[in-house]
């Protein structure tokens, strides 16, 4: 193998002075996407990667696509005796939003109707709480600007939208279907330039109304980077606000009682104000205020109260904290002789489901599931009942929707993912393994029989408080298929453990991310799983930030690196995309404490000319209004200009899509370009066989 020929790349001698560091940025003119040189730049990258030797692409192509005709069903949502869900076809690009009642079952919203291109992707979506109207949300070439629309659910006739810059908006129905809360961000021409995807407010909106008519509710003079949560209880008598400043572990909460003000001015209560831990809440059925929060228990608690008591003062846990289990969600089934609350866990990523008497929280049983995977949003009947409806997903099994019966105490098969497909054999196992501190850190290895060291794909993302469950996986199972091993990493910044397993890897403490998968792969290299040049890399977003960072400190330790979406100028993340929204998680540059951590690890200003790096594969999007692809184009930049060894540096773009959902060719194609190169880049030789 010899170097490639890279596309030339102009090194500018541009150095900014922050607090007292040289801190050097020689490809800022790549920050232009604009500029008739970075288009020039980009298209000669596209042909570069275009023209690499990837011979299992048609392999992986056609066996990704395969496992992902399974299709897909999503948990129903009731309202009365009607049902709304969405489900995709083995042959469908899009999940199709239907609704079923006693005249059978109809398509609500199908996005490829809606576009041909299949381009448009249905973002969300919340009935009316009789369920007569629905409001959704749609985006267009993956940008997730999410417009709103209303419909009539009988007669499928749009009655309100488009209303725009309703990206990331709750909506909180009032009974009756003819008004709703929502969040908006402000008119651009309201806000300072580079400020558009910030200053969101409140609003009361009334159905057939002009959006620029609605009422402000809530939320104004507050931080530019807050997101907001509003809901509204079943019978319309409580509604609460949340407000987090972007990403950040914690929020402010209050609730408003509307039989006592009216939904245009309601009289808000705080329930925490400026605490340091997240918060929600639920209304029963029975009045009382459930109340979800990580206060004084990292990894989750229960507790109730009286709606006019909603402060912490007059909590009292329903059901505490679990020192071993992360709690997730629940839902009470209060149509029985002793109603019940059914608590979702998670216990080292494995889902688990108790149930707990509603009165005293005591805990009466559990819940059977179908396996050691992931259990996820619990539903009920908003009007009460003894059932609950719950998805279930693991490692070699597609997502399907679960009934819970609490009168029988069974669990059965809802629907299935309508496709049929052939799953590999395989295996999955939980490691344990310590990280250079000491930490014990798990890791889900999947894997055919076999011995190593086998080419293996390590995959992590450690950031947000998001933990790495069990679940299907096309990508995966076509590697593991091929004779590779997957392996995904449950490292400090996640929450399988908890709030404070989140804090351990966030802010100050980022490194403990890095370490963590170093320590990672340096167990799957000692234990025979693998070997240094067998062994690939892979994350997206902020685990795109994790592998280039691991690339740039480690470049002995992997032999490739799939770095999709992600962030990589550190210094400078908060002024593209919605990176202001993240200095809660990452620090600010800003500050002279938090800009020496950003400084430390930032994978763009660590790149060292004359380091053999790995072989390299960066995917971004045109569309990506989260991440700016301009991260991957500098960092590649970078690293095609310092590598001394042979192995590629490659960047793959892709036009009319963004950094979340995408039809479903899209994403098979991204995959097999994936797969293709970490397999010629580890030695994993695929044949086709099975």
């Amino acid at each position: 193998m010899t170097r490639l020929p890279y596309p030339p790349a102009r090194r500018d001698e541009i150095v900014d002075v922050l607090h007292g560091t040289p801190v050097p940025d020689p490809y800022r003119w790549l920050e232009d996407p604009d500029a008739p040189e970075t288009k020039e730049w980009l298209d000669a990258q596209e042909a570069l990667f275009r023209g690499a030797e990837l011979d299992g692409r048609e392999h992986f192509r056609a066996r990704v696509a395969e496992l992902l005709r399974s299709g897909s069903v999503g948990t129903p949502v009731w309202r009365g005796e009607r049902r709304f869900f969405t489900r995709r076809t083995p042959d469908q690009e899009h999940p199709v939003l239907y609704v079923a009642d006693e005249d059978g079952e109809r398509v609500l919203l199908d996005p490829t109707a809606l576009d041909s291109s299949g381009l448009t992707t249905l973002d969300s979506y919340q009935p009316s709480k009789e369920g007569d109207r629905l409001a959704y949300q749609i985006s267009v070439g993956g940008d997730e600007e999410s417009k709103l629309y209303v419909i009539d659910v009988e007669s499928g006739e749009v009655v309100e939208g488009p209303i725009d810059r309703c990206r990331y908006s709750p909506v909180a129905w009032l009974p009756g279907g003819e008004a709703f809360y929502y969040v908006r961000r402000l008119a651009p021409a309201l806000v300072p330039d580079g400020e558009e995807q910030f200053h969101r407010r409140v609003y009361l909106h009334r159905v057939r109304s002009p959006a620029d008519d609605d009422v402000l509710i809530f939320g104004e003079g507050l931080e530019k980077t807050n997101y907001y949560g509003v809901a509204v209880s079943r019978d319309g008598r409580w509604m609460w606000i949340s407000a987090a400043r972007g990403t950040a572990p914690r929020n402010d909460l209050w609730l408003g009682d509307l039989s006592a003000s009216a939904p245009e001015a309601p009289a808000l209560v705080t329930v925490q104000e400026g605490v340091d831990a997240q918060t929600a809440l639920h209304v029963g059925r029975d009045g009382r205020l459930y109340v979800f929060t990580d206060l004084d228990a990292p990894r989750g608690r229960v507790c109730m109260t009286s709606p006019s008591e909603p402060g912490a003062d007059s909590w009292r846990d329903l059901i505490p904290e679990d020192h071993e289990a992360v709690l997730s969600d629940f839902a009470i089934l209060d149509d029985l002789p002793e109603p019940i609350i059914l608590a979702g866990w998670t216990r080292h990523a494995i889902s688990e489901i108790t149930v707990h008497a509603l009165e005293t929280g005591e805990r009466t049983g559990e819940v059977p599931l179908p396996g050691l995977g992931s259990a996820g949003g619990i539903v009920e009947r908003p009007e009460g009942g003894h059932e609950a409806w719950f998805s279930y997903t693991d490692t070699i099994t597609p997502t399907a929707v679960y009934r819970y019966d609490a009168l029988t105490g069974e669990t059965t098969l809802w629907e299935a993912p309508p496709g049929a497909i052939e799953v590999p054999e395989a295996r999955t196992e939980q490691i344990v393994y310590r990280s250079q501190d000491g930490t014990e850190v798990h890791m889900l290895a999947i894997s055919r029989e076999g011995s190593g060291p086998r080419p293996t794909i390590l995959y992590g993302y450690g950031g947000f408080g998001i933990s790495m469950t069990p679940g299907f996986s096309a990508t995966a199972l076509a590697w593991v298929e091929a004779g590779g091993v997957y392996a995904v990493a449950q490292l400090r910044g996640g929450g399988e453990q908890g709030e404070q397993w989140h804090r351990a890897g966030m802010l100050g403490h980022k490194q403990n991310v890095f370490d963590d998968l170093h320590a990672a792969a340096e167990h799957l290299i000692a234990t025979g799983v693998t070997s240094p040049d067998r062994l690939a890399i892979s994350g997206g977003s902020n685990g795109g930030l994790l592998v280039g960072a691991a690339l740039t400190q480690r470049p002995d330790l992997y032999a490739a690196v799939v770095c999709a979406a992600p962030l990589l100028d550190m210094i400078r993340y908060e002024k593209f995309g919605l990176g202001a929204t993240w200095n809660v998680e990452y620090g600010s540059a800003d500050v002279p404490e938090e800009f020496g951590w950003l400084w430390g690890y930032s994978p763009y200003h660590r790149v060292r000319e004359g380091v053999s790096y790995p072989a390299t594969l960066f995917a971004v999007f045109a569309s990506d209004t989260r991440v700016h692809p301009l991260h991957a184009w500098k960092m590649a930049a970078a690293l095609q200009h310092a590598q001394a060894g042979d192995r590629p540096i490659l960047l793959r773009n892709e036009t009319e899509v963004g950094h979340g959902a995408r039809a479903v060719s899209k994403s098979i194609e991204l995959a097999a370009d994936q797969l293709a190169f970490l397999a010629r880049h580890t030695g994993l030789g695929v044949t086709g066989e099975r």
